[in-house]
């Protein structure tokens, strides 16, 4: 298994469709960025649930996932389960973000998600982030669309529990979702753990990157 860091890593961006896409898909991640990297500058960007209770949600559940880091949170109002039709708004806050950061890595959805609004901005973030690695996050759902991941980011079972522990106590509104639940968490993230040799991991599709092995 080839295993490869980043020596470089000041800036990230995080974007989801939905409020909790990101620490559904890579809480774990920031986690182990941010503790490891204190200072580390996060952009992030929601599209929808701006205005209500879900944007307080995530304002609070992020500032945890991102300890020590210098967050930046932009929440949209684009209506949920209907980014296809707000192409043009979804695009502006895309490149709206690119235009205010230069990031070492990118935290999005995955180009073949099921669902239309994760897949629709998955299919924007290259058009803005052309230079950069953008890392696929996954969200397990009813639609049966987990595949073969190409990444992974192994976490520490002090990290995998915090990561349940933060889903749980900041997204009250998602509670009663039947896979919203430690064992459907901490299953696919023991899941990915074995794939990568690890207790727990989470994975990401990968694109494209570029290698820099020496000259």
């Amino acid at each position: 298994m080839i295993r490869l860091g980043a020596e470089r890593l000041d800036r990230i961006v995080a974007v989801g469709a939905h409020c909790d896409d990101i620490a559904i898909g890579a809480g774990g991640t920031l986690l182990a960025l941010c503790r490891a990297r204190p200072g580390l500058r996060v952009d992030a960007l929601v599209l929808s649930g701006g205005g209500s209770e879900r944007e307080q949600e995530e304002q609070a559940a992020l500032a945890a996932f991102c300890p020590g880091a210098e967050l930046h949170l932009t929440v949209d109002k684009l209506p949920d389960g209907r980014l296809p039709v707000h192409w043009d708004e979804a695009k502006a806050a895309v490149e709206e973000l690119r235009a205010r950061t230069e990031p070492d890595l990118v935290l999005a959805p995955r180009t073949d998600d099921a669902h239309q609004d994760h897949r629709g901005l998955a299919q924007l973030v290259p058009t803005a982030f052309r230079d950069h690695l953008v890392l696929g996050y996954e969200i397990v759902k009813w639609d049966g669309d987990l595949g073969r991941p190409t990444a992974y980011q192994p976490l520490s079972p002090e990290i995998a529990e915090d990561k349940v522990r933060l889903l749980q106590e900041h997204y009250p509104s998602q509670r009663h979702r039947p896979w919203y639940d430690r064992e459907a968490f901490l299953g696919l993230a023991r899941i990915r753990g074995i794939e990568c040799h690890a207790r727990y991991a989470e994975a990401f599709a990968v694109t494209k990157c570029t290698l820099d092995l020496g000259d």
